[in-house]
């Protein structure tokens, strides 16, 4: 397949200026770039959701100006994406045959079931499926059902793939399969088109890189050329500066402390854990390990089944995330869309909405007060929008991560808690989300950091907790960090000792 200057512009805006690239058979293509760099667009063009202005699509040799969605399937181009589209309640060879299902003969046409789960028997064979075509979805980790979806594809004869973030939702272990899968597609000869923020997983993946910048192709690199710096420097325009360093300065005092803490997901496990002001506190381990959990239960979401809180010394038994709030605790969660912010509401809406006392007089809000409070927060975190005015619907991932913590740093946090908090934020975003978590713990705050990245737990934590089944497996020094470490306590082993001179 090949693109040839291909352009697409809407009103104000080049999301594509001649952009021209090729997919070779059985090869992996890394297509990486910032937010709003013209993927969706290209994406949309493939699919035939939209037609480009200008350019063509080259398929088998023949020249199209545009794809109908159901030409784009014909010529074999098949998506997944970030969002299954699975129903839960069927299973496994309903979802990948779900209305072309094979047919026996006579006037009933009744679904055949015997050919229809040996098709898809043979399908997930083909990817190294370890489940059965029988298996309810519902029942299925997400791993397993991007399998369900990329089975889906094949079905449907793709010859080129599409896959957008497929690995934003996975933990460590069931990423590796993900991307041992897609070099099995490259070895039968399927071309795969792999969108990702997390470049680690390109640099491992990829045969080509694609990079573009402002609807532009900033660049191509080949296999021996692809490297972390190089992929940032072609999608920012410059080098960004090392990751954020750690704290320069011991930390303070305790802010939170949690003693034999249980919770709903494990109510026989405990968690021991302290909180400190001027750090930035890593939580890392499997999906399922209880992480999430222990956060809802700091954040008065879900109750707390045993087990004693203090923040600043006092006890802190929060029954609702208002009593929390109240206290100055924190959550930013880890879906924003449906848990962080009203993606229907204003900016100003948004930042202000919690704290409508204090922009309030005589029961009356103050509109004024409201807007001096979102563009103060807006300057400060640096949100790319028209005016505090906008829909949060309109802006980027990393935009609207930036509004969850414009409202509760309007409030003045003492703990901080951040669940997958750059999940499909692109990398300059990302490291804007980095350093304003840096800049809080130097303010004093203590900052508890959710993450299923390796490499940011890494990279930004002062100490790294790992949970396994529900407790606290072990707290890592800077100096201990390695990946080898974290899964070790990850899958309820001891790390390994440090090497003696």
């Amino acid at each position: 397949m090949c693109l040839v200057g291909l352009r697409k512009a809407y009103p104000g805006v080049v999301a594509l200026a001649d952009l021209t690239m090729t997919v070779a058979a059985g090869e992996v293509v890394g297509l990486v770039g910032e937010n709003g760099a013209g993927k969706s667009t290209l994406m949309k063009i493939l699919g035939g959701v939209v037609a480009p202005d200008a350019g063509s699509i080259v398929i088998d040799g023949r020249p199209h100006s545009a794809l109908s969605v159901a030409g784009s399937m014909k010529a074999g181009i098949a998506f997944v994406h970030q969002e299954l589209n699975l129903f839960e309640n069927l299973d496994v060879a309903a979802n990948i045959f779900i209305g072309r299902e094979p047919r026996k003969a006579g006037p009933f046409r009744f679904v055949d079931e015997r050919s229809l789960h040996e098709r898809a028997d043979r399908l997930l064979s083909r990817i190294g499926a370890n489940f059965s075509s029988a298996a309810l979805v519902g029942d299925l980790s997400l791993a397993q059902r991007q399998m369900v979806e990329i089975a889906k594809a094949l079905s449907l004869d793709a010859r080129v793939l599409i896959l957008d973030e497929p690995t934003s939702s996975l933990p460590i272990a069931e990423t590796d399969k993900l991307l041992d899968v897609v070099a099995g597609l490259r070895r039968r000869g399927v071309s795969v088109i792999f969108i990702s923020h997390r470049l680690h997983e390109v640099e491992r993946v990829a045969d080509r890189v694609v990079v573009l910048r402002d609807g532009k192709l900033a660049g191509v690199l080949a296999k021996r050329e692809i490297a972390h710096g190089q992929m940032v420097k072609l999608m920012i325009g410059r080098d960004l500066k090392a990751r954020v360093a750690g704290a320069t300065a011991e930390p303070g005092a305790v802010a939170l402390t949690a003693r034999g803490v249980r919770t709903a997901a494990y109510p026989a496990q405990r968690v021991d854990l302290d909180f400190r002001r001027g750090e930035i506190l890593g939580l890392a381990g499997l999906v399922g390990s209880g992480r999430t959990e222990l956060a809802r239960a700091l954040f008065g979401i879900d109750p707390l089944l045993g087990g004693a809180l203090t923040l600043d010394g006092e006890p802190f038994h929060p029954k609702s995330a208002a009593q929390a709030v109240a206290r100055g605790v924190f959550l930013a969660p880890e879906d924003r869309k449906r848990s962080g912010v009203l993606t229907d509401f204003s900016i100003t809406q948004n930042i202000t909405l919690p704290n409508l006392g204090a922009h309030s007089t005589a029961f009356l809000v103050s509109a004024n007060r409201e807007r001096d409070t979102a563009e103060g927060q807006s300057r400060r975190l640096a949100v790319k929008a028209p005016n505090v005015d906008a829909l949060v619907s309109s802006l980027s991932g990393g935009n609207q991560q930036k509004v969850v913590l414009g409202k509760w740093l309007a409030m003045a946090p003492k703990v901080m808690i951040f669940d997958e908090p750059t999940r499909g934020i692109d990398i300059g975003a990302k490291d804007e989300i980095y350093r304003l978590m840096r800049a809080l713990a130097d303010s004093g705050v203590a900052v508890l950091m959710i993450s299923s990245d390796m490499e940011e737990s890494i990279g930004v934590s002062d100490r790294i907790a790992v949970m396994h089944e529900g407790r606290i497996a072990g707290v890592l020094p800077r100096d201990r960090f390695s990946e080898e470490n974290i899964l070790l306590l990850a899958v309820g082993q001891s790390p390994r000792e440090e090497e003696r001179p």
